[in-house]
């Protein structure tokens, strides 16, 4: 098996006022195989930044270390940091500078010249599909366009791994259509390797070969799809939107015993409580999410429990195991919080 990208034991630690260590990564161990898309998935402080920002050369491990193409990041830097591509969430760009010049500066600045320069931005132009529109200058490009030319100035140097950071944040359906079908195009046509975060759930259940699921510094499961859509059993979720008269979390603990003692095949449930101080009609819903084998089935009995412990439903959906169902399982957190 050929890896572009290993770590071993990686970890960062930062000082606390006591004296102890805090972890942001602890203990890494991931391998990442060439040619294939890998999508990084978390909650916000899982320690995805910091993990990235370590294999990418820009932090230093406290320990451990990490391979690109078989270059150590801490022993051969310069060589490990050439097989890189980074497509940041910012965009990156001149904005007083055409298309065309953006793509020549940082083609430059990758160390190519002369005719190879100029041949590469022409392909570069038609991957990104701004060939028609190379002439303009970048200030005038819509959002769609600008996280095109971002992607396209980030892969000039033909860089065997690309990491790519929330690269559809802000701009409109079709632009993002253009932007995955590039993504697959890269691993497809070109063979890269594609190591890319995203807080949109359909976009990782779209694109990753192979999804690694972070929090607390720690990677708490790695597979295909299939393989983690497994390990929460293959089980349709029930998601309830919950008004917010009578749902503290201690009441909400008790309608959950009730519902387990009541419904016959419910695993388990995740209560998340509304993200706003009441205020009568203008608080936002909790959310339940009922976890069952038979979700049809389970539905009438798990409305008919809610209602008779005084809980208001303003709205339920019944869904198939996705890759939602693993994280929420898992961080009990959705992916956006």
């Amino acid at each position: 098996m050929d890896w572009m990208v290993q770590t071993r034991e990686l970890s960062k630690t930062y000082p606390r006022a006591d004296g102890s260590v805090e972890y942001a990564v602890n203990n890494l161990n991931l391998e990442i195989r060439q040619g294939e898309i890998f999508g990084l998935l978390g909650p916000n402080g899982a320690g995805k930044t910091t993990t990235i920002a370590m294999i990418s050369g820009l932090l230093r491990p406290t320990s451990g270390d990490a391979y690109i193409g078989g270059h150590s990041i801490t022993q051969q830097p310069l060589a490990a940091k050439r097989l890189i591509g980074y497509v940041p969430q910012e965009i990156a760009l001149y904005p007083e500078l055409s298309v065309r010049q953006n793509l020549r500066f940082f083609g430059q600045m990758y160390g190519l010249g002369g005719k190879e320069v100029d041949r590469r931005v022409d392909e570069v132009l038609a991957l990104i599909d701004m060939t028609g529109r190379q002439k303009e200058r970048v200030e005038t490009c819509s959002g769609g366009m600008k996280r095109r030319i971002n992607i396209g100035a980030g892969i000039l140097h033909r860089p065997p791994l690309i990491y790519m950071d929330e690269p559809t944040v802000g701009i409109d359906p079709q632009s993002r259509r253009r932007i995955l079908d590039t993504v697959k195009l890269l691993r497809d046509e070109h063979g890269a390797t594609v190591l890319y975060t995203t807080h949109l759930m359909e976009e990782a259940q779209e694109l990753s070969d192979r999804v690694g699921i972070m929090d607390h510094g720690e990677i708490i499961a790695l597979g295909t799809q299939a393989e983690l859509t497994q390990r929460v059993g293959e089980e349709d979720r029930l998601e309830f939107e919950i008004g917010a008269q009578g749902t503290t979390e201690a009441q909400m603990a008790q309608v959950q015993t009730r519902l387990q003692t009541a419904v016959a095949g419910i695993t388990h449930m995740v209560y998340t409580p509304p993200q706003a101080e009441n205020r009568g009609d203008q608080s936002p819903p909790g959310h339940l999410t009922v976890y069952t084998r038979h979700g049809y089935g389970a539905l009438p009995k798990v409305i008919q429990t809610l209602s008779e412990a005084g809980v208001q439903i303003q709205a339920v959906h019944v869904l198939e195991p996705d890759l939602e169902a693993v994280f929420l399982a898992l961080t009990g957190r959705a992916l956006r919080e």
